[in-house]
């Protein structure tokens, strides 16, 4: 990597949008990137302004009784639409913008409730992307920042009505696909409520096999593409890897730079983790035991330090492999091992995870929720972690695992293989197990080979302290970033 600019960060303002920033709202890993990035960022000496919508939680806690810091009107599907922007001082050179429109993020969910998605997300997130584009106004930001498809318009907008926005003439627009399945589709007749020209439904821009597609124009429209690892945004450009839109990413390709998702280590740290049953370090390694009793404890298991134990924290939903572990679990659990299980998602497999512990008691574990504390007491509690995913574009959870000594066994995808190197006998060298085709039998394999390595404790205290070792956190890959936001300045 190029040496950065010196002048680059003290000069540099960066509008970052997203529908989901730490600590203000979260419903997966998007929350805690877009928060880690610009906090590392803000104390690299980069001005970053985050931009989230103002959903209940945040109108309860940060809005309440407050009056606008400005005022916003939006055309939206051939009306106006009055909202509001609310700024929060994070630190000297880190902000917040809380976006209020009521009749938009006032509800129980972010994107849907226990009906669905609701049914007017398209104007709740043109809304937004409209409102993104005033706070880089207001603070004639170089960069904007867009995260998914949520955001992804504000893009286009800029590009397509460039005279609505004179003081952006110059603004360089940065794209991030986190996951390339969500895309922000919706029928035809949703067009409207992005107050655009009908002649941007074109194949060029919005238009997607008859659907108008958010993050497409998010894509076509930035100066730079990136996305969460550098295994992924090869995945993504082949066919039948790109949901789609291959095509648009390969003509892309020179804008495209796949950038692996770093590690908070102020929170996950087993050295200071607060949340864990008791901290401890490669130095001393005693209490790593003890969070395994405590989670053996939890989890209602046989209170056995030899019994090689196995964790996943997990959403239970497609695409994370979860039909791979419903296959060889038997296997598994019959060899005596144990298995504990966090998480919460498609009701198919909470039914049958928490039919678990009474075919066998003492073995198996599952708590169908998602609870922050309790991924870390699952985490540093466990031996292994299984992540056999179908896709996983980056992954935070392998990192996790790596840092508190707990060996990743995954399938050779997207992050997942930028982050964990196969295990070598011969060389003692890597870091936890992999496996390449998408089939039970090959899981196991690899189960096995972990197995096998568990049952000779040197060569396993070694393997641990190597993963415990490795440096994922954001500083390099802030370091990256800082040198993309340079280039598209030139």
């Amino acid at each position: 990597m190029q040496e950065i600019d010196p002048w680059l960060p003290g000069c540099l303002d960066i509008t970052m949008a997203a529908s989901e920033i730490v600590p203000f709202a979260k419903t997966g890993g998007l929350a805690d990137v877009v928060g880690a990035l610009s906090n590392t960022l803000a104390n690299a000496g980069v001005k970053v302004n985050m931009v989230i919508p103002a959903y209940r939680p945040i109108l309860l806690k940060y809005i309440d009784g407050r009056i606008p810091d400005r005022s916003i009107q939006i055309d939206i599907a051939g009306r106006v639409v009055k909202g509001g922007l609310f700024r929060e001082s994070l630190s000297p050179l880190l902000d917040v913008y809380f976006v209020r429109a009521d009749e938009y993020f006032d509800r129980e969910g972010y994107y849907g409730d226990v009906s669905g998605d609701f049914p007017d997300n398209s104007e709740r997130f043109a809304f937004f992307s409209r409102a993104v584009l005033e706070v880089a106004r207001l603070n004639r930001s170089q960069v904007l920042h867009l995260h998914d498809w949520q955001a992804s318009p504000a893009a286009a907008f800029l590009r397509l009505q460039s005279e609505r926005y004179p003081e952006l003439a110059q603004t360089k627009i940065v794209t991030t696909i986190h996951n390339l399945a969500y895309q922000g589709l919706f029928p035809c007749d949703h067009f409207p409520a992005l107050d655009l020209d009908i002649f941007h439904f074109n194949l060029c821009q919005f238009e997607f096999y008859g659907m108008v597609n958010y993050l497409k124009a998010g894509l076509v429209n930035a100066d730079r593409i990136t996305t969460v690892s550098p295994t992924y945004a090869c995945e993504i450009q082949q066919n039948g890897c790109g949901f789609g839109l291959e095509g648009v990413l390969r003509e892309r390709a020179k804008d495209l730079s796949g950038i692996l998702n770093g590690v908070e280590y102020t929170i996950w740290n087993p050295e200071t983790d607060s949340l864990i049953a008791e901290r401890y370090s490669r130095q001393k390694m005693d209490g790593k035991a003890f969070c395994k009793r405590a989670l053996q404890n939890s989890y209602g298991l046989q209170q056995k330090p030899e019994i090689p134990l196995f964790c996943m924290v997990t959403r239970l939903t497609d695409g994370k492999g979860l039909e791979l572990v419903t296959d060889i679990l038997d296997d598994l659990l019959k060899i005596g091992a144990q298995f504990v299980i966090l998480g919460s998602g498609d009701k198919y497999y909470e039914e049958f995870f928490l039919n678990l512990p009474s075919r066998y008691p003492g073995q198996a574990g599952v708590k169908i929720v998602f609870d922050e504390a309790v991924a870390h007491q699952t985490i540093a509690g466990a031996d292994m972690l299984l992540m056999p995913s179908l896709r996983e574009p980056c992954g935070l959870t392998q990192m996790y695992a790596l840092r508190y000594g707990t060996v990743p066994i995954v399938r050779r995808t997207g992050g997942l293989a930028d982050t964990v190197d196969q295990y070598d006998p011969m060389l003692d060298a890597g870091n936890g197990f992999l496996f390449d085709d998408y089939r039970g039998a090959e899981f196991l394999s690899a189960i096995q080979r972990a197995l096998d390595v568990y049952q000779c404790g040197t060569n396993w205290h070694d393997l641990i302290l190597r993963g415990m070792s490795i440096d994922n956190s954001w500083q390099s890959s802030m370091e990256i970033y800082l040198q993309l936001y340079g280039e598209m300045m030139g």
